[in-house]
């Protein structure tokens, strides 16, 4: 079978799922998938992903162990120590410090499995502002798409094993001990709303101050992840914080987080992002898929805008810069912060030109201005020359937006028609150094694009090798949790055996009758150390050796008949043979013979017991 026809089958047990449990894996990285799925399928020996399918048609309840496999519930308490002692003592009292003592706490844990997380941050906060503080400020929603690991959070019992990373001081302050479990307090538990939530279809939820989704991104594709990010970025309030696991770095994605400890994977919402960021965000927040028309649209706008050969800048109807092209912030020195800043405290109002006035007056008479020849001083001299564009702008009511000013740089007229008596062979080499200079720029910007492109490719290659990486961690230490649950199991029945044994031990040598057991083939299982007293053959010797065969005061070859009966179905049979014990006495020994019969009612072997008569 071809890679692509396997792809293809793939797909249809994904649509499959869609379609019969309602479970969208489309937004998932294909080879942790494929890996996981093929986990299930060698369990069954099924090795195509049709057959597996019918399967799943035939029997129903492998879909659970299937999203079991899928959605690798690898969490614990306080999870990358370090990470969590910098959130505790250095990001959430900065949160905590703009919040009002009566104001709301929002938490928001995204892919929370069984809730140790979400337990951690509600232990954290609790600790942080006091349990009654607690109770009446904080909300914590704990999100996933895996019912049976929110039933296990719901229930909030943990063995000692799950606790071993917490210290005892906490461990006795916010559990209760059951029995052989721990279970979180009432205090804390009532805090904490666990529900299920799907990241890539469901709407986010909003107005929070933390966002915790620990090595949950690193499951899906990269468009995916735009996706969530996009919704995360709304559900933030500012200053809000995103707290991500340790294989997740957001490094294309720096336009709505940035980093407050790359170490450990925090980030802050950035507030302050342009028209076409705010608008993406929006759109992506919707259920339109990346490259909707809408982001493509304003995607288009704002890149048309920023490629404008003329500086130009947008300012709303309150007086503050809203919008500000490349070629503007090179050539006035603007940047991004002053996005949102009165334009009277920047120096673009009053130089090269007093625009205060001007758009004074186009606020009066609602036309157009155009302002020719406006002359500006260079720091090294030199002059630069403007026609100032003022144009006012309307919305569909015709109301006052804002107004849209435009530099138009006229400096190279002005310079032509100082060289206006040159010669037209000079005028014509100018020109070709000027456009030779320009497809060089060009050229060496075209270059720099394809190195910056190329370095973008290898970062998301290189994050995405590393997200792969982390996924196999998780899937190696759900493998070894599961190892670890068997070894138990194992050793447990291995002392039960053990047990069993020495008890069996113990009876046979209490017992001072000989006994001697033997399977359908007279081989010797059992020899006891009352039958080494009569015979004088220990019972290394004996056993795995034929009885019939055996050199001893007892003639054995009587007891083929009743040994075959009680195989035939005879319950007891009792037969006294004349004997020689191993001090050379002659005695009558009384043989006993009673099948050994199994839990399914078979018979294993049958029981000699040896007894010597008066």
């Amino acid at each position: 079978m071809t890679a692509q026809s396997e792809r293809a089958e793939l797909e249809a047990l994904l649509v499959f799922l869609k379609q019969t449990r309602w479970f969208d894996f489309a937004g998932y990285k294909r080879s942790s998938l494929e890996r996981r799925i093929r986990k299930r399928m060698q369990v069954h020996g099924i090795d195509n992903f049709v057959d597996y399918q019918d399967y799943l048609e035939v029997y129903p309840e492998e879909f659970t162990l299937l999203f079991n496999t899928i959605l690798i519930n690898v969490t614990s308490f306080f999870r990358d120590l370090p990470a969590w002692e910098f959130l505790w003592h250095q990001v959430l009292p900065q949160i905590l410090s703009e919040k009002q003592s009566d104001e709301p706490i929002r938490v928001w844990s995204a892919g929370c499995a069984s809730g140790e997380e979400a337990y951690t941050i509600a232990i954290v906060l609790a600790e942080m502002i006091g349990l009654v503080q607690f109770r009446l400020r904080v909300k914590i929603y704990a999100t996933d798409v895996d019912e049976e690991a929110l039933a296990e959070a719901r229930r909030a019992t943990y063995t000692a094993r799950d606790l071993e990373h917490l210290p005892q001081s906490l461990r006795d302050k916010y559990f209760e001990r059951m029995a052989e479990r721990y279970i979180v307090t009432p205090e804390l538990r009532r805090s904490v709303i666990f529900g299920r939530h799907d990241l890539t279809q469901d709407a986010p939820i909003s107005r929070l101050d933390l966002l915790i989704c620990r090595n949950t991104l690193m499951y899906f594709n990269s468009e995916t992840q735009g996706r969530i990010l996009a919704r995360f970025h709304f559900a933030l309030s500012p200053p809000g914080v995103l707290f991500l696991g340790k294989a997740e770095m957001l490094l294309s994605h720096t336009n709505l987080f940035s980093p407050v400890n790359l170490q450990y994977r925090i980030f802050s919402r950035i507030s302050n992002v342009s028209l076409r960021d705010r608008l993406l965000v929006i759109a992506q927040t919707g259920d339109s898929e990346p490259g909707s028309s809408m982001a493509l649209q304003v995607y288009l706008k704002e890149a048309a805008f920023d490629a404008a050969p003329v500086a130009q800048i947008v300012v709303d109807a309150d007086g503050k810069l809203l919008v500000v092209n490349q070629l503007a912030v090179t050539v006035f020195n603007l940047n991004r912060q002053d996005l949102g800043r009165p334009l009277q405290d920047l120096e673009i109002s009053y130089r090269p030109l007093e625009l205060r006035s001007l758009i004074e007056q186009v606020h009066n008479t609602g036309q157009p201005l155009l302002v020719e020849d406006v002359i500006r001083t260079l720091p090294d001299g030199d002059y630069q020359y403007f026609d100032v564009q003022l144009t006012p702008m309307r919305d569909q009511s015709n109301n006052l937006m804002g107004i849209s000013i435009t530099f138009n740089d006229i400096t190279r007229y002005h310079r032509l028609q100082s060289q206006i008596q040159c010669s037209n062979q000079e005028l014509e080499t100018a020109n070709e150094e000027l456009q030779s200079s320009n497809e060089e720029l060009e050229t060496t910007n075209e270059e720099l694009q394809s190195t910056n492109e190329e370095l973008e490719t290898t970062n998301e290659e290189l994050q995405s090798t590393n997200e792969e990486l982390e996924t196999m961690n998780e899937e190696l230490q759900s493998a070894n949790t599961e190892q670890q649950t068997i070894n138990a199991e194992l050793q447990l029945r291995t002392n039960e055996l053990n047990n069993a044994n020495a008890h069996l031990r113990a009876v046979l040598v209490s017992v001072k009758s000989g006994v001697v057991v033997v399977d359908q083939q007279f081989c010797i299982l059992t020899w006891n150390p009352a039958a080494s007293e009569f015979w004088g053959l220990n019972a290394d010797e004996a056993i795995g050796k034929s009885f019939l065969a055996l050199q001893i005061g007892l003639p054995v070859d009587q007891l083929r008949e009743p040994i075959h009966d009680c195989f035939s179905g005879e319950d007891q049979i009792e037969k006294s043979l004349d004997a020689v014990n191993q001090q050379g006495q002659s005695f009558t020994c009384r043989v006993t013979c009673t099948p050994l019969i199994g839990y399914d009612q078979q018979r294993l072997g049958v029981i000699l017991l040896m007894e010597a008569t008066a």
